[in-house]
C-alpha cells in the first residue's frame, strides 16, 4: 500500500516453530505463476467480502524475496491494491462487511488498531493458516475521497527443483 497517512505494514502474523524466527509461514512449493494465481484468488475473494460496489486498481501481484531465506529458490508474493466504493459512506459498510468475513472460513483477525496518523485510520489484519495468506486493510475514511487500501501477502514459497523464480 501506499500513503503517506500509514507507517510501515505489520509482518505476517501466522507462523509455526518451523519458520527459524522470520515470522513468515512455509506455502510449499510453486512456480511464481502458481503462487501469483494463488494470491490472485485470495484478492478475488477479498473484494467479494468487501460487498459495496466500487473500483479496484489494476496492478498485479509482486514477487519478492522470503526474509532469511535464499532468494534463488524461496520467494513471497504480495499483491497491495485499492478500492474505491462508489458512495464514500460504503467506506465503513466495507470495513464492517470484512470484518464480519474475514472471521470466518479460515481467516482469523489477528489485529485490529487505529494508527497513528492524523486520519486516525482503521487497520485490520487477518491470516488463513491453511492458505498461507495475510490481508492488511485500511479504511481511509476521513479522506475527500475515501477508499481502502489492501495488502495480501503469501507466505514463503519455494520454487521447484530447476525453476528459475521471477522477481518483480
Amino acid at each position: 500500500m501506499t500513503d503517506d497517512d500509514t507507517a510501515k505494514p505489520p509482518a505476517n502474523s501466522a507462523s509455526t516453530p518451523d519458520e527459524a524466527g522470520s515470522g513468515v509461514p512455509d506455502a510449499g512449493i510453486a512456480t511464481t505463476d502458481e503462487a501469483v494465481a494463488s494470491v490472485k484468488s485470495v484478492s478475488s475473494q477479498i473484494h467479494d467480502f468487501i460487498g459495496v460496489p466500487g473500483t479496484a486498481s489494476e496492478p498485479g501481484p509482486g514477487v519478492k524475496a522470503c526474509p532469511g531465506k535464499d532468494p534463488d529458490t524461496h520467494f513471497q508474493v504480495y499483491h497491495p491494491w485499492n478500492f474505491k466504493p462508489k458512495s464514500g459512506t460504503d467506506n465503513d459498510v466495507a470495513m464492517k462487511n470484512l470484518k464480519e468475513k474475514l472471521s470466518t472460513g479460515g481467516w482469523v483477525i489477528k489485529e485490529s488498531y487505529r494508527d497513528n496518523s492524523p486520519n486516525r485510520n482503521f487497520n485490520l489484519l487477518a491470516d488463513n493458516d491453511s492458505r498461507k495468506m495475510s490481508v492488511w486493510v485500511v479504511a481511509y475514511s476521513k479522506r475527500a475521497t475515501p477508499s481502502l487500501g489492501i495488502e495480501v501477502t503469501s507466505g514463503c514459497y519455494r520454487a521447484p527443483e530447476g525453476e528459475t523464480i521471477k522477481h518483480s
